[in-house]
């Protein structure tokens, strides 16, 4: 199962870009499901034994509609989610039976990332989530984890998701084919 994880720090764009990328691939007839990780994990309380990124829940969650999505007639997979090791990525695969997972890095400075995350809005946490940003942008640079890497400077979502999507062979799929 073609599935596409984008990963990046706090405010680089990888909700954005994801859905982008899922647009791109429905204008061009493709089936695909894309999932905000995050949202997965929105819940309080957790189980008591899942981590405190609610990752356990996220998976379970993703396992469920990942169903759906397959019955629904899925046949690729884009999630925006944080991966911080490779070691992550078996969850993934148990909550999508066959994924043949792609791990594209999203790239920006760390004062592009704080503008990003302030354009966001003020809001409960604005002071972690700037310095969260800075944080996991020294630790993605310093190890790497990603398949593809994916500068963000001065670039719009769009052509982001279009060179992820070319890059990763996604777009260059044949169009359907009309019936009548």
């Amino acid at each position: 199962m073609p599935t596409i994880i984008v990963t990046g720090p706090v405010g680089v764009g990888k909700t954005t870009v994801a859905a982008e990328m899922g647009y791109l691939l429905v204008a061009k007839k493709q089936p695909v499901a894309t999932v905000d990780f995050d949202q997965l994990t929105a819940c309080y309380p957790r189980p008591t034994d899942d981590d405190r990124w609610g990752t356990k829940l996220g998976l379970m969650n993703l396992a469920a509609l990942w169903k759906n999505y397959q019955a629904a007639g899925a046949r690729r997979l884009i999630v925006a989610r944080v991966i911080e090791s490779r070691f992550e990525l078996g969850g993934f695969r148990d909550a999508i039976p066959g994924a043949d997972i792609l791990l594209v890095r999203l790239r920006a400075v760390p004062a592009t990332l704080q503008q990003r995350v302030r354009h966001r809005g003020q809001g409960v946490g604005m002071d972690w989530h700037l310095n969260r940003a800075v944080e996991l942008a020294a630790e993605m640079d310093a190890h790497p984890v990603e398949d593809m890497l994916v500068e963000t400077e001065g670039r719009e979502p769009t052509t982001i998701a279009e060179d992820i999507l070319q890059r990763a062979g996604w777009l260059n799929l044949r169009e359907p084919r009309l019936s009548g």
